[in-house]
């Protein structure tokens, strides 16, 4: 008997693709889930309803899809509205029998129930778009009452895309994401970088209980800086293969043969002269051959202004980050996402562009899932500090004391990377150093003037005040005397699970000191 895998699911809900992920508890690695019917190829599941009334026939993904040339389909079949989520502006179809919300309310649920049974789900990771969060995380709160599982997590988009491409948290990226109907181009500043809190997931669900108004564990968002976008895609350009051949096209079974000789193409190891044949149904539904090559392929995609088109997007796009005091100068990379990014044509458009920053490019598709599996690995569960800790150093310059930080407040504990911190010698033939920790109030006073016997706040707030530990400090001796100026101590500081402050010492040449508690954070 097969044994069940127990871990982490993650279901990034895409307007053309849904992507679902798995990763078991005892191993690192993700992979991408096959349900038969539904998904299009293991993971990928198209993002479509076929719903019925009043027969109350559902359908999703790929089953969905096949249904959409039927009759009625102006009534039962929905797609693309993902994006109308939370999403108050754009207008949706009066045609459909349901609407955005309830269309993504059955595909959940519907693909929740066909999960095959092998998984044993301890926690589901979801991602919400940056956009609209604050509406669509409203949504998903609602959906997860009924979600049987112990744990329920919250990411964001864009965090979770740059996660698996080594960008440092506090970069500011920009990404480009070309899907099946949209095309959608953004620049964020991720959280986290020069001794801020990173990014972390938020728990919506803890223990099986709700927690999504309590938690402590608050998702930390990628701020956006600039987007743009506008309503074409891959779709679009496998409608201009067909219209290149066949102008006048009765068939949509042509489409899906479009889009899999434009993925052809796509491929790296063709090359560019050489003809590749596909076959296409025409008057009298006759099937023809014709030959396409990379070269004409790309002459289909200037033809109708695409590269045009993500020209106006992209100046559009770096104007608005301009207004924001951000430059193509302060990106740290450019991050391609959505199969449209995989044409040779359009990766070589935008490094012509933006010459000078780094272009990654995860896979395509799954990538913004198995990112929201590096947001929450195995089953690890991590609390908030409250409080900065910091530690009493010497200023040699005017010979004063000062707190130093250590761990920050709004920091996850207990700590995967220890904190290291370099002491050089404050007097001559220093042989013993003292380690004091400080902690900062948990609430912060604020500078509060009275106007006219009304309140405001000062222009300029004063400093969190730092309150000294009530406990011995730690005195460590060194084996050898050291001088101002001279390295002298390395110190590794951590936070453990039972919320202790550790710290690991060394001398400058690497030898072994000690590792002290120095109390509970607490």
């Amino acid at each position: 008997m097969k044994e069940n895998l127990k871990g982490t699911l993650a279901i990034d809900l895409g307007n053309t693709n849904t992507v679902i992920a798995f990763q078991d508890q005892k191993d690192a690695n993700s992979f991408l889930v096959e349900i038969p019917n539904i998904t299009s190829s293991p993971g990928v599941i198209p993002t479509a309803v076929w719903f019925e009334e009043p027969s109350n026939i559902l359908k999703i993904g790929t089953s969905a899809l096949k249904m959409k040339d039927s009759s009625d389909s102006d009534l039962f079949f929905h797609s693309n509205f993902k994006r109308l989520i939370g999403n108050p502006i754009e207008k949706i179809n009066q045609k459909n029998i349901l609407t955005p919300t309830e269309c993504g309310e059955k595909f959940f649920k519907y693909l929740w129930t066909n999960i095959p049974q092998e998984y044993e789900i301890n926690r589901l990771v979801l991602t919400a778009p940056i956009d609209t969060y604050k509406g669509y995380r409203e949504w998903l709160v609602n959906l997860c009452e009924e979600i049987s599982v112990d744990e329920i997590a919250l990411v964001d988009e864009p965090t979770a895309a740059s996660l698996g491409i080594n960008v440092p948290f506090g970069s500011k990226i920009m990404t480009l994401d070309i899907g099946g109907s949209t095309i959608d181009m953004n620049i964020v500043k991720i959280e986290g970088g020069e001794g801020k809190s990173g990014p972390i997931a938020e728990l919506l669900k803890f223990r099986g209980n709700d927690v999504s108004s309590i938690s402590k564990q608050k998702i930390r968002c990628a701020e956006i800086i600039s987007k743009s976008g506008s309503k074409i895609g891959g779709k679009d350009i496998d409608q201009w293969i067909v219209n290149f051949f066949i102008p006048d096209n009765k068939y949509p079974i042509n489409l899906l043969r479009a889009e899999e000789i434009k993925c052809k193409l796509s491929s790296s190891k063709i090359k560019y002269e050489n003809k590749y044949p596909t076959k296409f149904l025409t008057e009298g539904f006759k099937e023809k051959e014709f030959f396409l090559s990379r070269e004409i392929f790309e002459k289909i995609i200037i033809e109708n202004n695409l590269l045009n088109h993500l020209n106006s997007l992209l100046k559009d796009l770096l104007n608005i980050a301009r207004g924001k005091y951000c430059t193509v100068d302060d990106l740290t990379a450019i991050i391609l996402v959505g199969g449209g990014t995989q044409i040779p044509l359009i990766k070589k458009w935008i490094t012509k562009k933006i010459p000078k920053i780094e272009i990654k490019q995860p896979p395509p598709i799954e990538s913004i899932a198995l990112g929201a599996l590096a947001m929450t690995p195995g089953v690890k569960i991590k609390d908030i500090l409250n409080k900065g800790l910091s530690i009493k150093l010497l200023n040699k310059r005017d010979q004063t004391h000062f707190w130093h930080p250590i761990f920050c407040k709004g920091q996850t504990w207990p700590t995967e990377n220890p904190f290291k911190l370099i002491l050089q010698a404050s007097k001559i033939n220093q042989k013993i150093f003292e380690i004091i920790i400080g902690e900062t109030k948990q609430k912060r006073e604020y500078d509060v003037i009275f106007e006219n016997g009304l309140p405001r706040l000062s222009e300029i707030q004063s400093e969190e005040e730092i309150i000294k530990w009530d406990r011995k400090p730690l005195k460590i001796v060194h084996k050898s005397y050291s001088n101002p100026g001279e390295d002298s101590l390395i110190l590794y500081f951590k936070i453990t699970k039972k919320a202790d402050l550790l710290v690991k010492c060394f001398d400058i040449k690497n030898d072994f000191l000690g590792e002290y508690n120095l109390g509970t954070i607490f």
